[in-house]
């Protein structure tokens, strides 16, 4: 897969994950909000590791928003503006779908969709920068 497809795949997914969170957020009878928090964890997963593909670096399999904030902070300083957001998604990693602990209120779900939303707009954006507006 070259350089263009990956980052067109990891925008795809993530583009799909922050839309099945607004999705689920809105049903009658909405799914667990842990779910819904998941999903915003993952799509600013994939933002930002799209974001390291764009400057030809392969993201590291990990769900740390924190270690790949730092790795993209590492070619643009702006990316420090993430790490409250990136540190709050952060704790709805793939252990959140395990754990019966971590109690999520509605709140948490609105601020997740919101979070994960700004983590999108960043990237896209630091993405145009480098590579024109096409890339938005």
């Amino acid at each position: 897969m070259d350089k263009t497809e990956m980052l067109n795949s990891l925008f795809a997914l993530a583009h799909n994950d922050l839309r099945s969170a607004e999705y689920l957020s809105t049903m009658t009878n909405p799914t667990p909000d842990e779910i819904i928090c998941f999903h915003c964890q993952q799509s600013a997963e994939k933002y930002l590791k799209g974001f390291l593909v764009s400057y030809d670096i392969l993201p590291p399999k990990t769900h740390d928003l924190t270690h790949l904030l730092e790795m993209c902070e590492s070619k643009k300083s702006e990316f420090s503006s993430l790490i409250s957001k990136c540190s709050f998604l952060n704790r709805y990693a793939v252990t959140v779908r395990y754990s019966f602990e971590l109690q999520i209120t509605t709140d948490d779900m609105k601020t997740a969709i919101q979070f994960a939303k700004d983590v999108k707009e960043f990237v896209l954006n630091a993405i145009a920068n480098i590579q024109g507006p096409e890339a938005k």
